[in-house]
């Protein structure tokens, strides 16, 4: 079974000139057994990262790291939608390219899919198993205080809405995706919710999200306001 499948990973970058060989070394060092393609979508980095990314071209070839550029930043839901119609696989991937999400987590990813046949299969930080490491006790308060917010007024039934390290069948990503319409944060945990409102058979895997080695963290204030925003649109609309 697993042999015929193909599994896109789309990684969206912005100045991850210092992760983006480290990624894709850990993507090719744990999927050995697997076929599998890199679409980096970069959003115009001025740091470089394209032409770092040319560089592993060389090294792996083409045909398994596709780069995918974009003129300038445009949000990470149009980042996945420019990925996906670039994606030859029947099965697809989104994780960060920071480090945050480790690719030795893909295997377990790949075998709860094959085990369960899932639609979705998303890394949770919130069950046994999983957790944070590098963020201060207001950022792990924040993160899991909004997560509590939207289980209760969304019951999604996961326990991890904003995580945003996913394996999704391609197909149920292009549905999902074609009626989001949130930007940024908020995004991931639209996808999630309405998966599970369109009847999504979703799985979790366990992971540990570490923060984001090189390069400054993206959640502030502004997210946060944007997430409620998101949260009470999401309450009204699905």
């Amino acid at each position: 079974m697993e042999d015929k499948n193909k599994y896109s990973i789309i990684v969206p970058t912005y100045n991850e000139r210092l992760n983006i060989s480290l990624i894709v070394y850990l993507i090719f060092k744990h999927l050995r057994d697997v076929d599998f393609e890199i679409i980096i979508v970069d959003d115009g980095s001025p740091d470089g990262t394209q032409e770092i990314v040319k560089q592993l071209q060389q090294l792996y070839g083409e045909d398994r790291i596709l780069l995918r550029p974009r003129a300038k930043k445009l949000g990470l839901g149009t980042a996945y939608i420019h990925g996906l119609k670039h994606a030859s696989g029947n099965f697809v991937v989104i994780m960060d390219a920071d480090l945050s999400h480790h690719p030795k987590y893909l295997p377990s990813f790949i075998k709860k899919q094959l085990e369960t046949g899932a639609s979705i299969v998303t890394g949770t930080r919130y069950v046994n198993g999983g957790g944070v490491h590098g963020w201060n006790l207001m950022r792990k308060l924040t993160s899991r205080g909004a997560n509590v917010l939207a289980q209760t007024l969304l019951w999604p039934g996961v326990s991890d809405l904003t995580g945003s390290f996913r394996l999704y069948k391609k197909s149920v990503l292009e549905d999902v995706i074609s009626s989001c319409v949130s930007k940024g944060y908020v995004f991931q945990m639209e996808m999630i919710v309405r998966a599970s409102r369109k009847g999504y058979h979703i799985e979790e895997v366990p992971i540990t999200f570490v923060d984001r080695v090189f390069g400054s963290s993206k959640l502030g204030g502004s997210e946060i306001v944007e997430y409620l925003k998101g949260l009470v649109y999401l309450l009204v609309t699905t």
